[in-house]
């Protein structure tokens, strides 16, 4: 039987081409979204160190708008699949097959962090130790920008997600996490749904002290 992240990248290699082609815009449709990584790229600029991963970067668009920015970006997936498309769409820039939970990245070495609705398909669990390794990876003063899907709820919602089993989050509870992991949440945006699923999306900005 399959654990999650077998499955996770099983199912992302199966849908590679029309994930990409789906994405192609770089968030042209998704003005919130745009204009959170804008400002998490200004920040992270305003650190002095440039260097910001794109975790769960899936084709590398996100990898790509981050460069396009100012920063020295690159893209980090769990899938083969997706991170073989990405270096052909964007040659000029890294990406690596790596776990969320292990990456490839010493200690205290980005300023930045983007985790764009990559961290939906881990369990509740093991939650915590992911947003540990985001941390490790994090200089003094650099910053992470989490986006998820939200609910109402007082609890984490398992719902099943086009590609692969996901969970939604209240923002509160997320949050915690994020404080319980050492960082400072300073900047939430919370806003109607940019699909036909009808959670709202949620995009957390947080500091390492």
């Amino acid at each position: 039987m399959m654990d999650h992240q077998q499955e996770t990248r099983a199912a992302y290699d199966g849908v590679v081409e029309l994930y990409a082609s789906m994405f192609a815009d770089r968030l042209e449709t998704h003005p919130f979204s745009r204009n959170m990584i804008g400002t998490f790229a200004e920040l992270v600029r305003g650190t002095g160190n440039l260097r910001a991963a794109d975790v769960g970067c899936g084709p590398g668009h996100l990898t790509a708008m981050l460069h396009d920015l100012g920063l020295d970006a690159f893209g980090l997936d769990l899938s083969p699949g997706m991170v073989d498309h990405a270096r052909r769409a964007h040659p000029s820039l890294r990406f690596d097959e790596a776990r969320m939970e292990a990456l490839p990245v010493e200690d205290g070495a980005l300023g930045g962090v983007l985790a764009h609705y990559s961290m939906i398909h881990t369990p509740p669990g093991e939650l915590p130790a992911l947003l540990a390794e985001q941390v490790r990876v994090l200089a003094p003063e650099g910053l992470l920008l989490v986006s998820f899907f939200a609910t109402d709820g007082p609890e984490p919602v398992r719902f099943d997600h086009k590609v692969t089993p996901a969970y939604s989050w209240p923002v509160d509870r997320f949050a915690e996490l994020l404080a319980g992991a050492g960082l400072v949440t300073f900047a939430r945006l919370l806003h109607d749904p940019a699909s036909e699923r009808g959670f709202l999306d949620a995009h957390l900005l947080a500091r390492l002290p």
